[in-house]
């Protein structure tokens, strides 16, 4: 079996969009602490299952970026689009609803929404 990288720019787009989604989990899986002190947690005494959270939440993000790009079909791409325009919508309600409009969290929203647009774009036809 052969790696495929697109040959069309409009799907190397989504390839690049879902390969930085799968990139940003293994940084969340292998980097929890790291990731959680990002996010503007406090990192105090954290049980091994809470790491455990972390790491899976991380696992879950490479699998949505990889699966577009090992299988190449329009519904993963859809699918991993769609779940970070969830996220980033997630995002916007806290943005409003919490008053978190911090650098931090406008810059995480942008990030997804960003990352959401690539395959969603590509699947629905506009690039």
């Amino acid at each position: 079996m052969e790696f495929y990288f697109p040959t069309e720019l409009n799907e190397q787009i989504a390839f690049l969009g879902c390969a930085v989604t799968a990139l940003l989990g293994l940084f969340i899986f292998l980097l929890p602490g790291s990731c959680l002190r990002l996010s503007a947690f406090q990192i105090g005494e954290i049980r091994p299952e809470g790491y455990g959270s972390v790491r899976a939440a991380g696992a879950r993000y490479i699998g949505l970026g990889v699966l577009p790009i090992l299988l190449a079909q329009e519904w993963f791409y859809m699918a991993t689009g769609v779940v970070l325009a969830l996220g980033a919508l997630g995002r916007l309600v806290s943005i409003f609803v919490d008053r978190g409009v911090t650098p931090q969290n406008i810059a995480f929203f942008l990030l997804e929404g960003v990352l959401s647009l690539a395959p969603l774009a590509y699947v629905f036809g506009y690039i």
